[in-house]
Formats: structure tokens, sequence, C-alpha cells
């Protein structure tokens, strides 16, 4: 709304010049330096170069320089290449048979309209050439000296358009998008070099990525990329995905649900090999990890999506950075189901970085002021036998006293020879308990730790979720049902869903304003609080709020049926009990975290626990 009175007068339709289009052009592909890095090193992609290296100054704001061993171009293409909407990738009869990364001809020339830009190149068989443009205005074709490939110079980036330069951010901010660019580019292509410097200081400058060139089959490439990208642990960690549906195909990496962050800074999503950030592609992402994370925490996945490019429009945003699929339900489904059987196919496995975390909380924090570095003392002992561990055991356990009622906090099974059948299973075999809450376990080569409330809470979700989708939940009616009274908007939302909880075995029914009878319960859960359970079931459907799809509604109804139905930290267990469960886990898909994305068990390796006392 304006304040003064608006003049109203006729106003003129005029045509802009050249330079005032590209630099419009500019303000939609070039919004900051990283941008420029983006269109530049996709250039570079595009040329078949196998080496790319990428320098910049000041965040990129002074200088960007991306050099290539591509094929290159020749005196007569460089000029033509600087001008608008010309390019070498399609012919324009057909804007969706799309198979290069830039197609639009605008990137040059818009980083020449608000920059001083340099392109020196040189094709196979001809000579090297050099051609210059600042702020719109193009010199002269120069001959220069130069390999195979092309160097693309920009320097003072917005130096035409000064008022850019105010929306920047800071150096260190820009230097981190223009890493991030690299990145998701590095893991599009593993067989192809990427290194970044910043030259701000002059000379050679900092080396701030590198990523050589992989060689060998695609996903052995990519895993050694993805693990020199993000990280060893994503590497060891991940899943590899390799599902087709309808001439879809989805490939890549997703790491296990106990390998979650904070934010979804490691996602990184592609369509044919281009780095998107699509809307779509993410709620996929989520939904497919949904039943194994909570809603603070988010997957960590390299995935590509793989289809013939007329069934994907990649001309829908000025930044090509989302798309439209045609069949978008297709590509949801095939990502939702193909994560979900990745995830099914890796059972009760759970992320190795627990286990690392849980060694660091052992080890003793180190002295304020730091010594001379020593070496830790490795203390030589002789190992005693395992029948030698039982007599010790046998002659210093205290004589049994009668009398006292109080059950203490660990309680400890027959140390008889481990059995071979369960101490070679993947969970081992029970040995303790301690606080009523943790399953001490021994295994062939170490000892696991689990959570049994988390563990069995897993297990009652899964056996509900099979039941529902058999023939339905079996419910057990109340001898006396249980009056709920919840706010009138609880009461009409539960209602709502009345016939699917009854299909849960949850039998509800209204009692007058706001109140809610339970008549039945699921018979899974055994004895549970009605109560407790309904007003927890409202509060998840308050937080999932009215437009999520109803398969997410039951499932949040079911994961809190699970919680309120397992096994109660406090629990006593038998060991015939505690070995059922860690069977059962072992058997159960996904069993390795909790409906929250908490891990379930951990597990230690004997060296490491050696370690730990000084026995290595």
């Amino acid at each position: 709304m304006k304040l003064e009175t608006p003049n109203m007068a006729r106003p003129v339709i005029r045509q802009l010049d050249e330079a005032a289009i590209n630099r419009i052009a500019a303000g939609e592909v070039v919004e900051r330096p990283a941008s420029a890095v983006k269109e530049l090193v996709e250039n570079a992609l595009d040329a078949g170069a196998r080496r790319i290296a990428v320098d910049y100054a000041d965040g990129g704001k002074t200088l960007i320089r991306v050099t290539d061993d591509g094929c290159g171009m020749t005196g007569d293409d460089l000029p033509l290449a600087l001008s608008r909407h010309a390019t070498s990738k399609i012919d324009g009869s057909d804007l969706l048979n799309i198979q290069s990364f830039g197609f639009r001809g605008e990137a040059l020339p818009s980083l020449g309209a608000v920059g001083r830009l340099t392109i020196t190149s040189r094709a196979q068989g001809f000579e090297g050439v050099s051609l210059t443009v600042e702020g719109g205005r193009l010199g002269d074709l120069r001959p220069a000296a130069l390999n195979r490939g092309t160097v693309v110079e920009l320097r003072d980036l917005f130096y035409a358009t000064p008022a850019r330069l105010k929306f920047l951010r800071s150096d260190r901010a820009e230097m981190g998008a223009i890493s991030d660019v690299m990145k998701r580019l590095a893991l599009a292509e593993p067989h192809v070099g990427f290194t970044l410097r910043d030259v701000s200081g002059g000379g050679d400058g900092r080396l701030v990525f590198r990523a050589d060139a992989e060689n060998g089959d695609f996903f052995d490439a990519l895993h050694r990329r993805v693990s020199g990208v993000l990280g060893s642990d994503f590497g060891e960690n991940a899943l590899r995905i390799d599902l087709e549906r309808e001439g879809v195909r989805l490939v890549g990496y997703a790491a296990l649900p106990t390998y979650s962050r904070g934010s979804s800074v490691a996602q990184f999503l592609f369509v044919n090999g281009r780095p998107v950030l699509d809307k779509m592609l993410l709620g996929a992402l989520r939904a497919a990890y949904m039943d194994v994370l909570s809603r603070d925490r988010h997957p960590a996945a390299v995935l590509n999506v793989v289809c013939d490019p007329e069934r994907v429009d990649v001309n829908v945003h000025p930044a090509k950075a989302e798309v439209r699929f045609r069949e978008p339900a297709l590509v949801r489904g095939l990502i939702v189901s193909g994560l979900r059987l990745a995830l099914t196919g890796a059972g009760h496995r759970a992320s190795n970085t627990v286990a690392t975390e849980t060694l660091e909380a052992f080890r003793p924090e180190p002295a304020m002021v730091a010594p001379v570095a020593v070496p830790p003392r490795v203390y030589q002992m002789d190992r005693p036998s395992q029948a030698t561990f039982a007599r010790a055991f046998a002659a210093q356990a205290p004589a049994p006293q009668p009398g006292f009622a109080e059950a203490p906090s660990a309680r400890v099974e027959s140390a008889a020879a481990p059995e071979p059948d369960l101490t070679e299973r993947p969970l081992g075999a029970a040995r303790a308990q301690v606080h009523e809450n943790y399953i001490i376990a021994q295994t062939a080569n170490g000892m696991v730790i689990v959570d049994q409330h988390a563990a069995h809470e897993r297990l009652v979700y899964e056996r509900l979720k099979a039941q529902a989708s058999d023939k339905g939940i079996a419910a057990q009616a109340l001898l006396i049902p249980e009056i709920v009274d919840l706010s009138e908007a609880d009461a009409a939302r539960l209602l709502e869903i009345a016939e699917d909880l009854a299909a849960l075995g949850l039998g509800i029914e209204p009692f007058g304003g706001g109140a809610i009878a339970v008549r039945e319960v699921p018979a899974i859960l055994g004895r549970v609080d009605a109560a407790a359970l309904i007003r927890d079931i409202v509060d998840d459907l308050a937080d999932l709020g009215s437009s999520e799809r109803l398969k997410g509604r039951i499932d949040a109804v079911l994961s809190r049926m699970a919680c309120h139905g397992s096994v109660r930290s406090g629990r006593q267990m038998r060991a015939d009990e505690m070995n059922a469960l860690l069977r059962e886990m072992e058997a159960t898909p996904m069993s390795g975290q909790c409906n929250h994305g908490r891990p379930t068990y951990v597990e230690l390796k004997l060296a490491d626990i050696e370690r730990l006392f000084g026995r290595r």
C-alpha cells in the first residue's frame, strides 16, 4: 500500500537495452558468488571435463576462476558464448529432452553484465583465444597460450550493480556456500576430480576441498566419493539403494536411522545427476524415515532419481533448483518404498557411531594443562581361561544371606560357560540385567548393552503394524468402560478417526461434551492405562496436523500404543525372557532403533574394551 497519492499519468512501455536485460537476467541466475561457481562448474561438466579446479578470493567477491580440461571453444564460438540465449546444448526444437546441466545460454552473458569476465579457451586442433567483457561491453578477441580446455575468470562480481554488493554476506559465509556447491557437484559426478582453493592472500592459496576422480563401478566410485566428502562414518553406516519402477530408477546411499542429524545438511538429492532442492523429493525422503526418526532428527542420504528427460521438466525454476515430474506420485512412491525396503533389509543393524560415542564417554577427560604427550601405557597381562574365571567367581561369591527383601539393581545370571549357539548370534547371550532396564549380553567378540524398553517398543510396534495390515488388531473389551475427559476440539479430532481406531483395536464412543468412553483396547497391549493412552494419541494427532495423510496418523497412533504396551523400565526379566527379546530383535526389521530414532542397543568390541583398560 502506498502512503502518497499515486501519479495517474499513463505509463509508457519501453524496450530495455541489452545491458539492462543482461543485468536483470543476472539477478535471477546469479544470486551470490556460489551461484556463479555453480553455473561455471556445470558448464565445465557439460564440456566433458575430467578435472575441474576452482579458485576464489574474498569469498568469491573479487575473484572466481574455474579451470577445466574439457573440449574447449574455438575463436568462432567464443563471441557467441557471450551472446544471450546462445548455447550448444539444445537446438530449441525440444525443451523437454534436456540432457545437460545448462541449456538457456544466460550464465556467461549475465556474469559479463555484472562483473569483469575473461574467458580463455582452446579446442583440440585449434589455437587458444581469449575474450574479455566488462559490464556488458565486449572486448576484442586475442590469441592466448593454453592447453586444451577453458579458463573462466570472473573479477569484481557485481561491480556494475553496486547495490547488489550490500546484500552479500560475510566472506566466511560466502565461502561456505561455495564449498557446499562444490560438494554437491562432486557427489553428482564421482568420476570427475574437483579442487577448491582460497587464494585471498595470493600465491597458491589454501586448499579448501579436494575430491580425486574415482575409478571403477558407479556404486563403488560413489561410495568412495561419499565417504571422502561426507566422512567415513557416513560411508560405514550407509545402505546401498538401487531400485527401478516403471522406467524410473533410484540409486545412491542412505544412512541408517541411528546416523541421523540435527538438520538437513546431509541430504543431497539429484535428478538425472542435477543437484536439486525439490520440496516433493525432500518430503518423500522424510516420509520414508517417518517410522524410525523423531520430528527433530533428519535422515542423511545421497540419492539420484534417473529417468527419461522427457518425464521431468527442469525449466520451472530460475536456478534450476526445483523440477516438475510428469508422474510425481510414482517418483514419491519409489523413494518411500525403496528406502523402507533398504531399512527393513538392514534388520537389527544400528550405526557404529553409537558405540564410538559410548567409548568416548568412558574415556577419562584430559587434564586442563596438557603435559608432554606420552603414549598410553600398555599393561602386559596373562588372560585367564573361561574355566578359571568361573572358579574364581564361585570362590569369591558372597554367601547367601536370607532376610534381605530389597532387590538389587543388578542381577547376574549363572556364570556357566557361554553357550556357543547364543554367543555366536549377532546380539549374543544375555548375562545380566542392570538397573532393571539394561540387558548385558555377551557376543563372540565383545558385549552388547540393550535398552529393554526401547527395544520392546520397536518390536511391539512392528507386530501392531503387521496385524493392522493383515486382518486388523484383536481387541479386548473392558469390563467397565473408562471415561476420559478432553476438550471438545480434542474429542472431535479423535472421533473423526474412530472407525480407523476400531480397526486398530481401540474402541471409543462419545460420552457427552468433551468426554470419550473407551470400551476396547488392543489385546496385544495387555494391561494398559487407557486414559493416558488416549491423551497421548490426541497430542500426537495435534502435532501431525490435519494435513497429514491418514497412513501417517495411523502409524503415529500405533507408535503410541507400542510405547504403552512395551516392557517398562524397572521390570526385572529372567534370563530366558532376555534371550527371547534378543532373538526377536535379530529377526525384526529396523529393531536397531526405537520408534523415535534412538538406538536400542550399543555393541562394544572386545578390542575396544581392552584398550580402555590398557590391555592394548
